[in-house]
């Protein structure tokens, strides 16, 4: 996967890791890394694009 400047490394990830997965609701086991989907998230954000304008190289706009 290409790398962007709104990217975390994958340690800095590890240490929220833990919160996120707590508050995961009951549903369907997860298929995307959810490293994937939380750099999607701040690409978003950092960049201030809309969903839909996401790269292929992150996973599909609505899972994220």
């Amino acid at each position: 996967m290409h790398q962007y400047p709104s990217d975390i490394s994958r340690e800095q990830f590890e240490e929220i890791r833990k919160d996120l997965e707590e508050t995961k609701k009951k549903t369907r086991p997860r298929t995307v890394d959810l490293y994937d989907v939380f750099c999607a998230e701040l690409y978003v954000v950092k960049g201030g694009i809309q969903w839909r304008m996401l790269p292929a190289d992150y996973p599909n706009w609505k899972l994220v």
